[in-house]
């Protein structure tokens, strides 16, 4: 007969479990977190420059390639984006929401589509990166402050006989409703024609947590953030995957508060994936890149990739976007940098984090589940143990060889807790594999 201890620790390790809403499955089998690299690397083709992207569960490139896992959308290709450009002063499809054609819009946005992403395409990931304007207008600060001042003047055209208060409100409530209007019927078409894709808007949820430099620095999303974020539900409802940005600023190198500054960054994504009414939460992939932003010479260091990677896994994400951009690399100093990067560092860690994070979901969530940290906030990574695994590289893919000790199982019980898939059931309960585990990549 079970002692009453055990009893209680075995009724609470499930109640953990429960604690946690139902999470989509995998779109890649037995893979609860997945890297999918997105940069353009065709000049290091061209150039003969190896590049060891074996880690990865996908390799695609954010340039206009037809019949990719991941498609991204930037303005000038899906539709007739309303948008401003401060830097050359003009104006493209209207300018702001209110005074784009919506209805053109979608038609070419339908075009679009079928051409980038086939009828009878297997299952991916469609990301919209629309990033001039946000959809409420409290949020269009700094460069974003012309849609504010182009929606009052609009505003102020339509009804002049109004009081300045009562334009301004006008202006507000006009430019939230057409900007909506874009979002929710573009995404709706995306997933309409392609519901085997999982749709969202890149940088959102956004936290805004960006004063990593001043005193006491917690990382954590101000409650007036929450707020906002809560109000965008029309556009969590509709999303069928979230896609927050952790790219790293170079100050924040080898900084403790690079830790903080993701793990709040995705732990508000994941909070937002729970706000609709649904049976499970949608997926959660969070961009990140090699190289620190705003340049093109340093990458991520062991530390920071632990920060960024390995913060993602242990808080239950679905996998991590590795982007680049067209500069990054565009040259034969830049490819062989990268080259060099990716065998040494890059890809071994990528590998490490995706085939621990599938041992731990066998071993402690009967592979029906992902672990998570029982507390976002504590310092324990999805990692297999140097002394245990060896990751090693044959015939082209990564795989980890090894046996977990019973400290090693032992850290992830007491660590981690179960977020079980949508139509499985599953709880924190060690299952100790009896022999060599070889996990492939």
């Amino acid at each position: 007969m079970a002692s009453p201890f055990l009893s209680c620790l075995v009724l609470g390790m499930i109640i953990s479990a429960f604690a946690l809403p139902r999470t989509e499955p995998p779109l890649v089998r037995d893979h609860p977190f997945v890297a999918i690299w997105n940069a353009p690397t065709d000049q290091c083709k061209q150039l003969e420059i190896p590049l060891d992207t074996a880690a990865f569960q996908a390799v695609t490139t954010p340039s206009a390639v037809p019949g990719q896992f991941l498609t991204i959308f930037y303005e000038d290709r899906l539709g007739l984006y309303p948008k401003v450009d401060i830097i050359k002063h003009k104006i493209y499809k209207g300018g702001i929401p209110q005074n784009g054609n919506l209805t053109e819009h979608l038609a070419k946005a339908k075009s679009t589509i079928d051409r980038y992403i086939s009828q009878d395409s297997s299952p991916g990931l469609a990301v919209i990166d629309w990033e001039s304007w946000r959809p409420l207008w409290d949020q269009n600060w700094g460069s974003k402050r012309i849609y504010q001042k182009l929606s009052l003047t609009h505003a102020l055209q339509l009804a002049p006989f109004l009081s300045t208060k009562q334009v301004s409100k006008m202006a507000k409530s006009q430019f939230e409703q057409a900007g909506r209007r874009f979002m929710e019927k573009t995404i709706s078409i995306g997933i309409g024609k392609r519901p085997s894709r999982r749709w969202g808007f890149y940088l959102l949820p956004d936290c805004f947590n960006y004063g990593w430099d001043k005193p006491l620095y917690t990382g954590q999303c101000a409650a007036k953030t929450q707020k906002q974020n809560n109000k965008l539900l029309w556009l969590w409802e509709r999303s069928t995957a979230l896609f927050p940005s952790i790219y790293l600023h170079l100050t924040l190198r080898n900084s403790p508060r690079a830790a903080l500054y993701v793990r709040n960054r995705v732990q508000e994504a994941l909070r937002v994936a729970a706000l609709p009414n649904r049976p499970y939460t949608v997926p959660v992939y969070v961009y990140s890149r090699p190289l620190y932003r705003d340049q093109t010479q340093k990458f991520q260091t062991q530390t920071d990739l632990v920060n960024t990677i390995g913060e993602s896994a242990a808080l239950g994400a679905s996998g991590v976007v590795i982007w680049g951009g067209t500069r990054d690399y565009n040259n034969k100093a830049s490819c062989q940098s990268l080259s060099e990067y990716l065998s040494s560092t890059f890809s071994p860690y990528v590998a490490n984090v995706t085939a621990a994070a599938m041992l731990c979901s066998q071993v402690l969530c009967q592979g029906n589940g992902r672990c998570v940290r029982k507390n976002y906030s504590s310092p324990h990574y999805l990692h297999l143990n140097p002394a245990s695994f060896q990751i090693l590289k044959a015939n082209g893919k990564y795989v980890a060889v090894g046996l977990p000790s019973a400290n090693d199982l032992n850290h992830w019980l007491e660590n981690f807790t179960c977020q079980c898939y949508a139509g499985w059931s599953c709880f924190p309960a060690l299952r100790r594999p009896a022999k060599v585990q070889l996990i492939r990549v």
